[in-house]
């Protein structure tokens, strides 16, 4: 099958719908199919790209969902787009958050054969896109299939576009994780603890989990904390915590598909202490893949992911003192650390890429057959 994807968002900055539409690219041409993705990304830096991605150009910061998301939306853009869509006479169009003004919804506007749509986002009621849905909707009524990376993202899709959809889960190269060497020097005998995600992002939660540490460490001097992750300065955070705990913190600041496996792999504990917008949670199935034991707040998404704490410990989202109290029971049970490392390679073994590609495999080859036996043609 000739298969176009659509991301809405900048491939130059890491996030978890970038990396779920290069894995699954990835996997539909390792099976045999004909795969573009059209992106924004920067023209200038045609080296760093993957040989299926098309640049749409550069994108614009805007604020979305409690992120900034990086878009491209005018006439350059559906000029490329436009043109991505003749050349590549697909059999299919799958698009990735069709109701955010980028690319997406530029391809629904264009299209005339099928297509699929992956809603990733789960946020609350939001009274911009009801007063845009009028005009939302002569794209959005194209839609062919809808998937949704989890339960949460469906209720949205249901609650501001309407309609309904097949929930599949975010896909993980399992494989990828489940082995690599430490960081030099870690995770060392005073127990560690390890946070990667963007640092300067509330809903992200890194100063809940500051406020855990500087509980947690008068009691433990050799407890260590290990972050990654970029748009935040390092700086900024090692100033939010006391001046003598300062030495106890290792920021590295964004870092390579390479070393973020090596990271997970040197501490002793991952923690995501997310607020809230989150509808899967990528980077902690990722830890699960690599087999860290977690901690984790108790939103909709971790709880699913973690099987209701079987794969993983959950505390009060937005309590400090509570993270604390669970990741010390961690950090002194080794036990129980074993405990949930299987648990979490058992539990993520079903968000496997060669399990997730290929539902989504099922839908494009359903919608496809759909059209061909209603008579419909490109």
């Amino acid at each position: 099958m000739r298969i176009g994807i659509v991301c809405p968002y900048s491939w130059d900055v890491p996030g978890g719908v970038q990396s779920h539409i290069r894995d699954l690219a990835e996997s539909l041409i390792e099976v045999g199919h004909e795969v573009s993705v059209i992106s924004p990304a920067d023209d200038d830096k045609p080296a760093a790209l993957p040989p299926y991605l098309v640049p749409a150009g550069r994108a614009v910061p805007v604020p979305y969902n409690g992120s900034v998301a990086r878009l491209s939306f005018g006439f350059l853009s559906a000029s490329r787009v436009r043109r991505w869509v003749r050349e590549g006479q697909f059999d299919l169009l799958h698009v990735h958050e069709p109701s955010v003004p980028s690319l997406s919804l530029l391809a629904c506007w264009v299209a005339t054969g099928p297509i699929v749509a992956t809603v990733h986002t789960a946020m609350p009621r939001s009274r911009v896109l009801l007063a845009t849905y009028p005009v939302l909707r002569t794209a959005l009524e194209k839609l062919s299939g809808r998937i949704a990376v989890s339960e949460a993202a469906r209720n949205t899709l249901v609650e501001h576009i309407g309609g309904d959809a097949v929930v599949i889960p975010n896909g993980v190269a399992t494989k990828r994780f489940r082995k690599a060497e430490p960081l030099p020097g870690w995770p060392g005998t005073g127990g560690s603890i390890g946070f990667l995600g963007r640092m300067d992002e509330s809903r992200k939660g890194l100063h809940v989990l500051l406020k855990a540490f500087e509980i947690l460490a008068p009691q433990r001097p050799n407890l260590r904390l290990l972050i990654a992750g970029g748009s935040g300065d390092a700086d900024d955070q090692l100033h939010k915590v006391p001046e003598h705990l300062r030495d106890r913190m290792t920021v590295l600041g964004a870092v390579s598909d390479e070393d973020k496996v090596r990271m997970l792999h040197s501490v002793d504990v991952f923690c995501s202490p997310n607020t809230g917008g989150e509808s899967f949670g990528i980077v902690t199935a990722e830890a699960m893949a690599a087999g860290v034991p977690i901690v984790a707040s108790d939103i909709d998404a971790f709880r699913q992911v973690l099987r209701n704490g079987e794969a993983g410990e959950l505390f009060t989202t937005g309590d400090p003192a509570d993270l604390a109290r669970a990741a010390a029971r961690l950090l002194d049970d080794p036990a129980r650390r074993a405990a949930l490392s299987n648990a979490a390679l058992t539990a993520v073994a079903q968000y496997d890429w060669s399990v997730v590609a290929r539902d989504v495999m099922s839908v494009y080859e359903t919608v496809v057959l759909g059209r061909e036996h209603a008579g419909v043609t490109a």
